[in-house]
């Protein structure tokens, strides 16, 4: 799945090169945000980009060097190299690259070790998103290794092993093919040996995105609420201006898993760059949504200590933000021709 091109302004780069660990099996770039006086005990978030994005790109987009900054954890964003992928997507429809003990799932683990060890990161408090293919390696991240994070979030992605090769891949971003909710959780439960709880879940996806279509926002739901323990139907709901955010409530009352319906948006981040927030830049495929996903997420997950909460807003009418959902379909298309995984 394609998280399109980012350009989204001249907010400079504050990632850094760390040297490759391990084996490396997935051959991805390693960079790094560390914050000035990180303490000790800090959490990590691990970000992962979408196709034809880099880091910086997707990290200019959503803004969430910005919060580390200010607020005091560290970042690791894994980045796809052209050699592996020609438009830099994540492989998540590749078997191999699927695995706990091979490909880039590996090679993001290995770097997960490498950070924590380096700088003292809290084991308890590391944290995975993603945008579209990054997105889908999240889903995958938190399936193969449930034991390392306390939470994910999912934006624009698709569940965990839905995809063997590149024809179902784009099946399934048009939500065609997709398993049973018993063989989707089946997929989940068996990715890893884990017997223990299951991290927290958050899904975010657009009610317009014609790349990868809704009905796989409501499949990673179907996905991981057995794994729960949670019924079908939501403990609760709320409009946060136009958009609708459902929520399941774990044993204690905490959320353990959110979805978030963005009205109107297509295939891309939700932004309010320009509202109560003012996080991160818009451009294609990071999309103003008045309601920052990057805000809320952190907020969530205890590693932003806001004054108020993300106030949602309508989106502003004199930016519309540019889909162009067939063109993004060529992109991923040509990319993987490009890479031999399609004829």
């Amino acid at each position: 799945a394609p998280g399109g091109p980012a350009d989204p302004g001249a907010m400079p780069d504050r990632l850094a090169d760390s040297a490759a660990v391990g084996a490396t099996p997935g051959a991805l770039r390693m960079r790094v945000c560390r914050p000035n006086d990180l303490p000790a005990g800090a959490p990590l978030l691990v970000a992962l980009h979408g196709c034809t994005q880099t880091a910086e790109s997707y990290d200019s987009g959503s803004g969430w060097s910005e919060l580390a900054a200010d607020n005091g954890f560290a970042l690791l964003f894994p980045e796809q190299q052209t050699a592996n992928n020609s438009h830099r997507c994540f492989n998540w429809f590749e078997p191999g690259d699927i695995r706990r003990d091979g490909g880039e799932s590996e090679s993001i683990l290995q770097m997960i070790a490498h950070v924590a060890a380096q700088h003292g990161i809290d084991r308890k408090r590391i944290f995975v998103t993603g945008l579209s293919a990054g997105g889908a390696m999240a889903a995958t991240l938190l399936a193969v290794a449930p034991d390392v994070f306390a939470g994910g979030a999912v934006i624009a992605g698709l569940p965990h092993g839905v995809a063997s090769g590149v024809p179902q891949a784009l099946e399934r971003m048009r939500g065609q093919g997709l398993p049973s909710s018993a063989a989707l959780t089946e997929l989940a439960a068996k990715a890893s040996s884990h017997s223990g709880s299951w991290p927290r879940l958050q899904v975010w996806h657009g009610t317009a995105d014609a790349t990868v279509v809704p009905a796989n926002g409501e499949a990673l739901l179907a996905q991981w609420r057995p794994l729960h323990g949670l019924p079908a139907a939501p403990s609760r709901q709320e409009a946060l201006g136009p958009h609708l955010r459902r929520v399941w409530l774990d044993e204690k009352g905490e959320p353990a898993i959110e979805h978030y319906a963005i009205s109107g948006l297509g295939h891309g981040l939700p932004l309010d760059s320009t509202g109560p927030d003012g996080l991160g830049r818009p451009g294609p495929h990071m999309l103003e949504a008045g309601l920052s996903s990057t805000r809320r997420i952190a907020e969530s997950w205890g590693l932003v200590t806001s004054k108020e909460q993300s106030r949602p807003r309508e989106p502003r009418p004199e930016t519309p933000q540019p889909q162009h959902p067939a063109r993004v379909g060529q992109v991923i298309e040509s990319a993987l021709r490009a890479a031999g995984l399609m004829r």
